[in-house]
């Protein structure tokens, strides 16, 4: 076929392929689900402030009401959405000019599809981002707890899997809420910046027939408006950070149930999960699955992935739908998923059994005391740090041998261990070493900012109670002022449509 002399405008007068329905429309209507809530009070609020201008006739206001009411009423998998009929927002138009006729073809006044979708996306992604802020706050709160309960629940600290330092199990535990409480506070820092309103922003530079776009921002409850009308409509750097700071805070999730999956094996027995949060084998009866921490290792795999989709799908030129065809499921199913795996997780956490006995017993089998012989061995005999590190470990390296443990060790296994290195004792033959080798009282000795003792780790939990209820308050009240305005915009249209 030999194509047209002049360039060809205006709508396609051919119906779209099949293809393009199944590959693209089908994808757009799959997230309708997570849209819908949000397109309704959109165009809610787009009608009132059309009325309010009177740019709509009263009896295309009534009626765009009534069939907006009816939208909200009904359910995302009730409401006629079809990829035959175009993507969420065709099967609206079509659903509602089926209903009232060319009274809704009204609602296209100085607003775009994209504009309707886009105000729609953020008032989902304010709600889901205060929820995620609560659930987060909520899992530091379970951290902080546990932590408390254990304060004196001595262990030896890990790393490689390997003895590390004497320790707490509630000092351990902790170290998750600090990232958790950084990553809510990040959401509730987030959630100012989502909570702006890109309505009124027409195409890319604005509506003559709306002078004022604080309007329609007013009364859906945003905080204000994105200025830049193209910036409104195109900008995914607020999409980004969300997605990051989401998959952060379950990737802290994920490290601590990697963890725990390894000490609730019976190799190592430090921990018991609670009954609700596994799941028995259907093969081998004596099996309890940690099957609620593959859950959240998994879910940290997919926000990894969703993020990095994401960031792939977003280095176009600008103004490119496919920014956000995408965007419009990805964003809120990973931050929904962050939100109930961080729900999961609270769980574990709150009710997980801590078996101190046996940590305990683990402590004391070991050598995580040697660091801190080490350093009395250096200050005691006058030698340097890596001298008195390399006679130490000489030390465990001969008592382990003979089958014994670092509270075990004497002076004059160092002395021996000093004469075979350095040619000459070094004054520990007959010193007492059993308060030096003490783990218990090696971790009691830990009072600076941070460390382990007991009264520290308290402290620091009772810190991170504060902070993670002061930020659980914040989103609250966020959520109860997105109900109120949301409210408000039903209650207005309700009287619009009984209006006359």
């Amino acid at each position: 076929m030999t194509k047209n002399q002049h360039r060809l405008a205006g709508p396609s007068d051919l119906a779209p392929a099949q293809s393009l329905i199944e590959a693209g429309f089908a994808t757009e209507i799959a997230d309708a689900p997570f849209l819908h809530h949000g397109l309704n009070l959109a165009d809610m609020a787009h009608v009132l402030d059309l009325a309010g201008r009177q740019l709509v006739p009263p009896n295309a206001v009534r009626d765009l009401a009534r069939v907006l009411l009816d939208a909200h009423d009904t359910q995302p998998e009730d409401f006629p959405y079809d990829p035959a009929f175009g993507e969420t927002y065709n099967c609206r138009e079509k659903h509602f000019s089926e209903a009232i006729g060319n009274a809704s073809g009204w609602l296209h006044a100085g607003r775009p599809r994209r504009e309707a979708a886009r105000v729609a996306m953020r008032l989902v992604l304010r709600r889901l981002c205060a929820e995620l802020v609560i659930a987060g706050a909520d899992f530091v709160e379970a951290v902080a707890t546990v932590a408390t309960d254990h304060a004196e629940s001595y262990m030896p600290d890990q790393t490689y899997l390997q003895h590390a330092q004497p320790s707490t199990f509630g000092h351990y535990v902790l170290g998750f809420a600090g990232p958790a409480i950084r990553d809510v506070k990040r959401l509730l820092a987030e959630l100012e910046s989502v909570n702006l309103s890109p309505g009124g922003a027409g195409c890319v530079n604005g509506t003559r027939l709306l002078d004022d776009r604080g309007t329609i921002a007013e009364s859906l409850g945003f905080d204000g408006i994105i200025e830049h009308t193209r910036d409104a409509m195109w900008q995914t750097d607020v999409l980004v950070s969300l997605l990051s700071i989401t998959t952060s805070l379950v990737s802290n999730e994920s490290k601590l149930a990697e963890d725990l999956e390894i000490w609730s094996s019976p190799e190592f027995d430090y921990i018991d999960l609670a009954g609700p949060y596994t799941r028995s084998s259907v093969l081998m009866p004596q099996k309890r699955n940690p099957y609620a921490l593959s859950i959240v290792r998994g879910a940290s795999g997919v926000l990894i992935g969703r993020l990095s989709g994401f960031l792939s799908v977003i280095k176009t030129p600008s103004a490119r739908s496919d920014n956000y065809i995408y965007a419009y499921g990805e964003v809120p199913r990973a931050i929904d998923l962050a939100r109930r795996i961080t729900d999961l997780m609270t769980g574990v956490v709150a009710t997980v059994e801590v078996n101190a006995e046996r940590l305990f017993d683990q402590l004391h089998r070991g050598f995580s005391q040697s660091t801190d012989l080490a350093e009395y061995v250096m200050l005691e005999a006058g030698i340097d740090y890596r001298t008195a590190y390399r006679v130490v470990g000489n030390t465990v390296r001969e008592v382990s041998r003979s089958g014994r443990r670092g509270v075990d060790i004497t002076g004059a296994d160092i002395d021996g261990a000093a004469t075979e290195l350095l040619g000459a004792p070094i004054g520990m033959q007959d010193v007492d070493l059993t308060e030096v080798l003490d783990p218990v009282r090696i971790v009691q000795t830990r009072k600076a900012q941070g460390g382990a003792s007991p009264e520290l780790v308290r402290k620091m939990a009772d810190g991170l109670l504060e902070s993670a209820r002061a930020a659980r308050s914040g989103a609250e009240r966020s959520v109860t002022d997105f109900d109120r305005a949301e409210g408000e915009v039903l209650r207005r249209t309700k009287e619009a449509a009984n209006a006359g």
